[in-house]
């Protein structure tokens, strides 16, 4: 039988208030981490602690954080970091807008790439002398299906996570022989507030229902569901696990089998 323990790990993960973040953070406290969730709403944090496990003396915390200003979030988590240590980092942000490339400027892309990469790259540099320290770490990419797939309507998303993935698999091979696993998941169709905010922009543009065009949605689905933002979080304790030691630079579909490519 597979018994998880993460008793004395600590994690740190970001866009956590709600949806898959928050889903994320529950099942790292259920198996025994102390965690620090992140995002901008204070409110909406409170509350997602309020549900975190603490069955095995976890001490659980929040960082309140504006991802989509780099210069302040850079602040921000510095200061984290000069008082607390990580063992598990789960990069996780908002999406950047929806829109298709004639709808962006420049600054869209600057913005984005602040956002999607800029906080990866700068959260995971502050994290990884403790990990090489310790000689353990684990450090995974909340990231889109659509890096694989591309979706006309998400160029911004499309684009950065396609660096950001090319920038984790490098990571990887840098500290693997720390014993510090690196990895991706490819986000499919999930419930959660982004994805009935771009469904509900479907159905504006189509000039259909909500419910007609999450159906259009799940049509690309083989399951025929959304996925559920707790099976998120299994996947994410398993590879934080010491049963994926030997798992490090893949980027993982978790998809309910949309994905058309290997």
């Amino acid at each position: 039988m597979i018994d998880i323990n993460l008793e004395n790990k600590k994690a740190l993960v970001g866009a956590s208030s709600g949806g898959i973040g928050c889903a994320i953070a529950q099942q790292l406290a259920l198996h025994g981490a102390s965690v620090t969730l992140m995002a901008r709403n204070e409110d909406k944090l409170k509350i997602a602690l309020a549900t975190l496990d603490r069955s095995r003396g976890q001490t659980h915390r929040y960082l309140v954080v504006d991802f989509n200003n780099f210069e302040e979030y850079k602040i921000a988590i510095s200061h984290y970091f000069n008082d607390h240590v990580v063992d598990i980092l789960i990069n996780n942000t908002n999406g950047p807008k929806a829109g298709t490339i004639a709808a962006q400027s420049l600054e869209d892309y600057q913005r984005a790439f602040d956002l999607l990469f800029k906080t990866h790259c700068y959260t995971t540099e502050l994290a990884l002398p403790h990990m090489k320290n310790q000689g353990f770490g684990r450090i995974i990419n909340v990231s889109s299906l659509t890096v694989k797939e591309p979706m006309s309507n998400l160029v911004l998303s499309n684009t950065v996570r396609t660096a950001l993935m090319s920038w984790s698999k490098s990571l990887a091979k840098d500290v693997a022989a720390d014993h510090i696993t690196v990895n991706s998941i490819l986000t499919g169709l999930f419930d959660t507030a982004r994805i009935q905010s771009l469904t509900q922009m479907d159905a504006d543009s189509l000039h259909i229902t909500y419910d007609e065009a999450l159906a259009l949605r799940l049509k690309q689905v083989p399951m025929n569901r959304l996925g559920k933002p707790e099976e998120y979080g299994y996947l994410v304790a398993f590879i934080c696990s010491q049963y994926a030691n030997y798992l490090t630079g893949s980027n993982i579909p978790l998809d309910g089998g949309m994905l058309n490519g290997f």
